[in-house]
C-alpha cells in the first residue's frame, strides 16, 4: 500500500496545468516586447518590390525573353532623376509607393560592375536606422554599342 496520497491521475493534472502555466508565460512575456522589434523585414519588402518595379518597368529594354535586360539610356535618365533631391527625387519615390500619409520611406540606389561603382543616386544612408537592401543581377545593355555587361544593381530603403 502507498503512504503518500498522490494517484497518476492528480501527478498528471498537476504537471498539465505547469506545462499550461510556462507556456503561457512565455507568450505573454515575448508580446511584451514586440513593439520594440525593428521592422528590417518590412523595408525588406518594400525595398524588393521597388526593386522589381524599377528593374522590370522602368529600365526595361522590351525584351521580355530577357526580364532583368536593362537599358543604358532609360538607366542614366533614371539616375539623373533619382539625384535631383528636390522635385524629382520626391516625385518618383511617391510614383513607386514609398511616400504616404501614415508611413514614409527613404531610397538609395547603385549600380556597380565587377570593379567599382558605376552610378549612385538617392539620399544618404543615415547612421542608426534599419535598412532594407535588395540587389538585383542585371545585364546592361549600352544602347550606342550595343553590348552587354553583367551589372549588380543595389537597393537600399529605410
Amino acid at each position: 500500500m502507498d503512504s503518500k496520497g498522490q494517484i497518476t491521475i492528480d501527478y498528471l493534472i498537476g504537471i498539465t496545468i505547469f506545462l499550461l502555466t510556462i507556456v503561457f508565460v512565455f507568450n505573454y512575456v515575448s508580446g511584451i516586447f514586440t513593439p520594440f522589434q525593428s521592422n528590417s523585414d518590412e523595408v525588406t519588402l518594400v525595398a524588393d518590390r521597388v526593386s522589381t518595379s524599377i528593374v522590370e518597368s522602368r529600365l526595361s529594354a522590351g525584351d521580355e525573353s530577357v526580364p532583368n535586360l536593362v537599358c543604358s539610356l532609360r538607366t542614366q535618365d533614371f539616375f539623373a532623376e533619382l539625384d535631383d533631391k528636390d522635385i524629382n527625387y520626391d516625385m518618383m519615390t511617391s510614383s513607386l509607393g514609398m511616400k504616404g500619409s501614415y508611413l514614409s520611406y527613404e531610397l538609395n540606389v547603385t549600380l556597380q560592375n565587377s570593379t567599382h561603382i558605376v552610378q549612385a543616386a538617392g539620399k544618404d544612408i543615415p547612421a542608426g536606422v534599419n535598412v532594407g537592401q535588395t540587389r538585383r543581377i542585371v545585364l546592361y545593355r549600352d544602347e550606342s554599342t550595343g553590348s552587354t555587361e553583367m551589372m549588380i544593381m543595389s537597393f537600399r530603403v529605410w
